[in-house]
């Protein structure tokens, strides 16, 4: 009982074409291919270097306020 037998196998095997069967299977390994190729196509362009269409980077200055939000203009409309 400790290891399994070519004959395991073989009824493992025959259970799932049973289950499934060959045509669905077959379907099933090729959309697993092309989820394969895509996914290396996506790497492949991904390594790509741009092509300095990038939007510039924003900076926060560190002098900035930040903007008050309505509840702090409305505190000093009251204090006022």
């Amino acid at each position: 009982m400790g290891s399994l037998s070519i004959w395991h196998w073989i009824v493992v095997i025959v259970v799932v074409l049973l289950l499934f069967g060959r045509n669905k299977i077959s379907d099933l390994m090729g959309d697993v291919a092309q989820g394969i190729k895509a996914f290396k196509k996506g790497m492949a362009d991904e390594e790509k270097p741009a092509d300095g269409k990038s939007e510039p980077v924003k900076t926060i200055e560190a002098g900035a306020a930040a903007p008050k939000t309505e509840t702090e203009r409305r505190a000093e409309g009251v204090r006022s």
